[in-house]
């Protein structure tokens, strides 16, 4: 077994960092360098993490009855792997009952389809929702998504089984990885992180968070905020 790496402690790696900024004060660099030791910190501990998650034992087996229509026919769940290993899924909160989708979803989604085709170089994706593929390509083409791969969950098996209903019919987003390997389809990893695990004044977020949008706000002063919400349309 290969030895991790040794690890530069993080103050020094701070004082190798060197920047400064034209103007800048010396209380704005020692702020600065503080946070900075904390940005390593996170860097790591989300690499910890990662390596945990890589090193979780096998998961369940996949065995249910799912049936999904996609543009071009029908699929089992095998054939949503295409020639890849391991399949992520993300379910969509667009169920036969919401006139419109989940604009937080949709937000999120808009992200994911510009990475779909490099995603798709090492691993299959697939976004799954309970209304029929017409609709499901008529909001595609709304949008303008030229790359995401769609699926409607036909019999809805897939959704119930795997987080996508609530207990009173109504759509939750799901996002989970599977893996194809000598012959076993399996859960890989799912998450679980809801509003029953969430810190007070904060969403049910996962960490990493899935939403490149939050990366971007939680660099600026005015943070994520709690007075907007994505728009589905913004008039243009």
């Amino acid at each position: 077994m290969s030895q991790a790496p040794t690890l530069i402690p993080v103050d020094e790696l701070v004082k190798r960092n060197g920047v400064t900024f034209a103007g800048e004060s010396a209380e704005y660099r020692h702020a600065r360098n503080a946070l900075l030791a904390e940005e390593l910190e996170l860097r790591r501990h989300i690499e910890r993490v990662a390596e945990q998650r890589r090193a979780l034992p096998p998961g369940p087996d996949v065995k249910g009855d799912y049936r999904f229509m996609g543009e071009h026919g029908p699929l089992d769940f095998a054939g949503l792997f295409g020639d890849k290993q391991t399949l992520v899924t993300y379910s969509y909160m667009f169920g036969p009952q919401r006139e419109r989708p989940c604009p937080m979803c949709t937000s999120l989604l808009g992200a994911w389809n510009g990475e779909a085709r490099d995603i798709q170089q090492r691993v299959a994706l697939a976004v799954i929702a309970r209304s029929p593929i017409e609709r499901l390509l008529a909001f595609k083409q709304e949008r303008g998504w030229k790359d995401l791969p769609l699926y409607s969950d036909i019999n809805a098996h897939f959704s119930r089984d795997y987080g996508a209903i609530d207990d009173k019919g109504n759509d939750e987003p799901a996002f989970c990885v599977f893996t194809k390997r000598d012959g076993h389809i399996r859960l890989f990893w799912a998450g679980e992180m809801s509003m029953a695990t969430a810190d007070p004044g904060q969403d049910p977020r996962g960490a990493p968070d899935l939403m490149p949008i939050w990366t971007i706000l939680d660099c600026v002063p005015e943070g994520r905020g709690t007075d907007w919400y994505p728009k589905l349309n913004y008039g243009t």
